[in-house]
């Protein structure tokens, strides 16, 4: 891994944790979540984060 693709990966994933809080606190919806996700999804391209972005993990 390269540290670009490093940095892409925690980039998404803390993106992707303050979004679950947010999911967990009811700020946001399920459905507002998965649109966050597949945007940082897009946006970081994470290496590792695309084996789990279809596994419910917030359940």
């Amino acid at each position: 891994m390269t540290d670009d693709q490093f940095r892409a990966e925690k980039q998404y994933q803390s993106s992707l944790s303050i979004a679950k809080s947010m999911l967990e606190k009811s700020i946001i919806t399920p459905e507002e979540f998965a649109l966050i996700d597949e945007y940082l999804l897009e946006k970081y391209k994470p290496l590792l984060g695309t084996l789990f972005s279809h596994i419910n993990l917030t359940s």
